[in-house]
């Protein structure tokens, strides 16, 4: 009898032991609230994970990985963001990383964090996604990248080192991916050169230095919104102009040739371009830094709400024309 007890406890044990601790976690996410995730598999740059899981979940619910500025937390980005809100409108789950540095900028300088599987950010990031994807049997063909500042040139380095993750992206005032590459292969290093719009080259040599990031690479890319501020004096507006000869170097747009610009749009003093279906450049007269975040028209950029910038396939379109309706709130390569 003891005998059969001690075995019963084996079981027990072995089964218990050969769970999954990501399951597990999992389990214990309340919904509703921030929570971090401290076992999403491997974490190569000790980047923080919280999520949110609203209370509202979708049956097969899209993600948004949402990323905070330099002197930012997930937590203050949680709060003065939309993402959560919009969440329990539309069912989406919102991955806030949180950087590991002193001053909590991003690194988007090294070797590591500019290539895919490279072991820096961009990785720690993008495994954030996948555990997500695998624990919520979420929609693959919904998955979304985001940020402010640093986090903005941290999605634009997702967005070329993780093309095969998202379906698009929202850039609020960022720069070029590989434009801060240090080439001391300095961990989370500032560029002045290229803070202050001195990098300056092609569409074809942008869209290479994205491209160079996932070598062999020939799936689907995401869709890009880029924001700038032409008084912006952090990430001075000459990188708007760069991180849009980018990604028209790499969907092989003219950038001297595109299909629309409306001026007024999508509020007064903001002027909108579109490149094709799969660009879209949107400048901020008068505006510093960093532009205030568009939660509405996020939505339609990635298809969760109606109007003219829905999406539902991954890499595609149907129109490019914006809405009026604005939610906001606010708060180098060697190229030559």
């Amino acid at each position: 009898m003891r005998a059969l007890s001690l075995y019963s406890a084996l079981v027990c044990y072995l089964a218990l032991s050969s769970a999954s601790p990501g399951k597990d976690m999992a389990k214990r996410i309340t919904s509703g609230s921030l929570q971090q995730v401290t076992n999403f598999g491997s974490n190569p740059s000790g980047a923080l994970m919280y999520i949110y899981v609203p209370k509202n979940l979708a049956t097969k619910p899209g993600i948004v990985v949402a990323i905070h500025q330099c002197t930012g937390t997930a937590q203050a980005y949680y709060t003065w963001s939309p993402y959560a809100q919009l969440a329990e409108q539309y069912g989406f789950i919102v991955i806030y990383p949180q950087s590991p540095y002193s001053g909590t900028c991003w690194d988007v300088s090294s070797q590591s964090a500019l290539k895919h599987n490279g072991g820096g950010d961009s990785n720690s990031i993008a495994n954030m996604v996948t555990w997500t994807i695998s624990q919520y049997n979420a929609d693959t063909s919904k998955v979304f990248v985001t940020g402010s500042s640093s986090g903005a040139m941290m999605t634009n380095v997702m967005a070329a080192t993780y093309p095969e993750l998202f379906a698009a992206a929202t850039v609020y005032s960022g720069v070029s991916a590989g434009c801060f590459y240090s080439s001391a292969n300095q961990v989370d290093a500032w560029n002045s050169s290229c803070a202050q719009g001195r990098v300056i080259s092609t569409p074809e040599l942008w869209g290479g230095v994205a491209k160079a990031m996932y070598p062999g690479y020939t799936g689907p890319r995401p869709r890009m919104q880029i924001y700038h501020g032409s008084t912006d004096t952090a990430l001075y507006p000459q990188n708007y102009y760069e991180t849009c000869k980018q990604w028209v170097g790499v969907f092989g747009y003219s950038y001297n040739s595109p299909q629309s610009t409306q001026s007024n749009t999508p509020q007064a003093n903001y002027q909108t371009t579109n490149w094709g279906p799969n660009l879209q450049g949107i400048f901020a007269t008068g505006v510093g830094h960093t532009v205030p975040i568009h939660g509405t028209l996020d939505m339609e950029w990635f298809g969760f709400a109606g109007g003219s910038l829905t999406t539902t396939t991954k890499g595609t379109t149907t129109s490019t024309t914006t809405s009026s309706e604005v939610s906001s709130t606010s708060t180098g390569v060697a190229v030559h």
